[in-house]
């Protein structure tokens, strides 16, 4: 049996007397669009900080590619090959498109005109070809959104950590971007992603984890896992499932 490129066991993270992580063991299998879903404050993203080296487990271990990463710093972990994006894009908005991402580009280009070179073959990657010489702050939020994928796709990463990508998007910016997210993965990149899109969870995702609490309350194929009643209460209160069930026998 193939090792999984990502393992967590028995994850935890403690804030003072809050935990917000709580004992998440979970496994990814390379070459797959995973999600992580839950209800606000479920622990998505302290849990991707610990993954990422942006915060350090309060107790289990963290393992990549068969190495134990608990607690390695995060310019450690890019060098391994992880990249994450994050929730609130802030992209350095005085430079353009291109010197963003070459920014990126840097960990494995030290040389600028390499990096440079990759920056632009990123930036058609994910459809940014057009506005390369723009500066980032005159960017839409969609195209902000490919930025902030691009700056860590430069990074040369085997996985991929999306934090929300698909937030303030319309549904028209949604289903522009799910097949860059598709080539991405197509191109050898292991993606796990945190999103309240269900519909687009749906679509790309083989696998789902779900989180409430802190805990991991369900995975598995998202069209199981999303009608599972624990779920469905963990997303609309404590009844909702029974609600729902009774609402389709009277439909």
């Amino acid at each position: 049996m193939t090792a999984p490129l990502l393992a967590l066991y028995g994850v935890t993270k403690r804030f003072g007397g809050l935990t917000a992580v709580n004992d998440v063991s979970m496994s990814l299998p390379e070459g797959v669009i995973a999600g992580l879903i839950g209800p606000n404050g479920a622990g998505k993203t302290t849990l991707f900080s610990m993954i990422a080296g942006f915060a350090a487990p309060t107790a289990g271990r963290i393992a990549f590619a068969g190495a134990d990463i608990t607690g390695e710093a995060p310019h450690r972990l890019a060098l391994r090959g992880i990249a994450r994006t994050f929730q609130i894009v802030q992209p350095f908005a005085g430079l353009t498109v291109r010197e963003n991402i070459a920014v990126g580009a840097h960990l494995r280009h030290p040389r600028r005109e390499s990096a440079l070179a990759e920056a632009e073959r990123v930036a058609a990657e994910v459809g940014l070809s057009d506005v390369l010489d723009r500066e980032a702050q005159a960017l839409t939020v969609a195209f902000r959104k490919r930025l902030e994928v691009a700056r860590a796709l430069a990074t040369g990463p085997r996985l991929l950590l999306l934090d929300e990508v698909l937030a303030g998007l319309n549904p028209s910016e949604i289903r522009d971007i799910l097949p860059v997210i598709r080539a991405i993965r197509a191109s050898g990149v292991t993606i796990l992603m945190v999103e309240h899109v269900m519909q687009a969870v749906m679509n790309l995702c083989e696998h789902v984890h779900v989180l409430a609490e802190g805990r991991l309350l369900a995975d598995g194929v998202p069209a199981d896992v999303c009608t599972r009643p624990a779920v469905i209460e963990a997303y609309l209160g404590h009844g909702a499932a029974a609600r729902i069930q009774a609402g389709l026998a009277h439909g």
